[in-house]
């Protein structure tokens, strides 16, 4: 049995939850979110709990179980706390930089990347190297970053690109002068 998907979800102040035609819908301080849950799962709304319930027991299903868990934990959290993620820029002249609600990149080429905001994410810039991403939404938070990563991921010679705040580049050593 999946251990994830037994525990119920457990609902702070101010969240309130409704679910109709297989749709959950959460709201909380920070807005609201809906996502569709699959017709093989149930669910068993408390006061302040959430209980996602198997309607057939097999491998698939034990495995939706965890994932439909997973995701009400992350709509949950989202509305409350919100999500964050942070990349950081490193190269000689590359620089990020706010115009407007959109996020203007110089990352070497020769033209820069203009980069539109999405609904329900928001961009801040500390310094000329940092990117902050916020959004309720976790999935269209890590979508975002990945995106904007994808423009120039870092290399492992000098280590110049955009990577995540937590994430380690392997640096590899250059040609040896003979």
């Amino acid at each position: 049995m999946s251990r994830v998907g037994k525990k119920p979800v457990l609902l702070p102040d101010g969240v309130t939850t409704a679910f109709a035609n297989n749709r959950l819908t959460v709201k909380g301080p920070l807005g609201a979110l809906t996502k569709a849950i699959h017709y093989d799962i149930s669910l068993d709304i408390d006061d302040k709990k959430i209980t996602v319930i198997k309607k057939i027991d097999d491998k698939f299903h034990r495995a939706l179980l965890g994932t439909m868990r997973s995701v009400i934990m992350n709509m949950v959290i989202g509305v409350s706390e919100g999500f964050t993620r942070e990349l950081i820029i490193e190269g000689m002249g590359y620089k990020a930089e706010l115009k407007g609600e959109d996020l203007n990149l110089i990352i070497g080429f020769s033209h820069p990347l203009l980069y539109k905001k999405g609904e329900g994410i928001n961009f801040s810039v500390e310094g000329n190297n940092r990117i902050i991403i916020k959004g309720i939404d976790k999935e269209k938070v890590g979508e975002v970053a990945a995106e904007i990563r994808a423009f120039r991921k870092p290399e492992p010679y000098k280590g110049k690109g955009i990577r995540y705040k937590d994430e380690r580049v392997r640096r590899k050593a250059g040609k040896i002068a003979a």
